[in-house]
């Protein structure tokens, strides 16, 4: 049965909770990374707290909204600092899938919202589906026109339930078999980036005839839908974002530098120019909007 994460620390006053991070059952570890739930229904928010700021991630997602809907917001250099000013797009189906993205990426609510993203390791999306993450890789698609047959029935079946809790039995009743008849073994402490890239990376070296360096890049973009040099990007950036989450947890100031030096950035200016890269804000910027915008709601949660 799937679980809310126990969050560290309380909101930063006048946000709302940013929502649950459900945590996957011990089989599904390997699979799912964790699933988002949040729920705006019955809170006042202005258009610029509507805004959703995520990361790049090597992750695919699906995504429902059970009440209210989200538009794709069009996010460059020039306007991300203004959302506002950006143009939007309506979501390309009832409920969309997302590839593995290697730019941050940003939604709006015209109104409440009540939603739920389940995050998908995207090798273990190979398996179950046969869909190559490379082919979503930065796209947002309509889920039902790419997903096989058999999962269309599980979309509606989440859609109709009652509560959260059982919307997240009901998603994980229907993948857990399909995991167990394909999954390969993964330590369960491997939930990170870095773990999982690892783990990746020796799985390809011995899979299948060939054992060719180029043979092995293949493999991984293959399975993950990234080369495993943006991989290793995307795991030194959250190993920095989780260190400097806990700085913060524990009240002390985030010395840069010290999270650069000890998270293998040659310095703090390499580290700011990546952060910026992965979710479109410098350090210091993305630690005050964690702090005082709303719109940061999914970085405050992985806290």
């Amino acid at each position: 049965m799937p679980h809310p994460a126990t969050p560290r620390i309380t909101e930063p006053d006048g946000m709302l909770p940013s929502g649950q991070l459900w945590l996957p059952a011990a089989g599904l570890s390997a699979c799912v990374r964790a699933t988002v739930v949040r729920n705006t229904v019955g809170h006042v928010l202005t258009d610029a707290q509507r805004f959703n700021h995520f990361p790049a991630a090597p992750l695919c997602s699906l995504s429902w909204w059970f009440e209210g809907c989200s538009h794709n917001v069009l996010l460059t250099d020039d306007n991300r600092h203004a959302p506002l000013s950006a143009p939007r797009q309506p979501m390309p189906g009832r409920w969309v899938l997302g590839g593995p993205h290697t730019q941050p990426t940003c939604s709006w609510c015209p109104g409440p919202v009540h939603g739920m993203m389940v995050l998908l390791m995207p090798d273990a999306f190979h398996q179950l589906t046969g869909l190559a993450p490379e082919a979503l890789t930065n796209r947002i698609v309509d889920a039902e026109a790419v997903l096989p047959p058999d999962w269309l029935p599980m979309l509606h079946d989440v859609q109709a339930a009652p509560d959260d809790a059982t919307r997240l039995a009901r998603l994980e009743a229907f993948l857990a078999p399909r995991w167990a008849a394909c999954r390969h073994p993964l330590p369960l402490h491997a939930h990170r980036y870095a773990d999982w890239a690892t783990h990746l990376a020796q799985r390809a070296a011995v899979s299948g005839p060939g054992r060719s360096l180029r043979q092995w890049e293949r493999r991984v973009k293959r399975w993950a839908g990234l080369p495993m040099r943006e991989l290793q990007v995307l795991a030194r950036s959250e190993q920095a974002f989780f260190q400097a989450a806990d700085a913060h947890v524990q009240g002390d100031a985030v010395r840069w530098a010290e999270v650069a030096a000890d998270t293998g950035y040659a310095d703090q200016a390499h580290l700011c120019r990546v952060t910026r890269r992965v979710t479109g804000f410098s350090p210091e910027a993305l630690r005050r909007g964690m702090a005082e915008e709303e719109p940061f709601w999914p970085y405050r949660l992985w806290l």
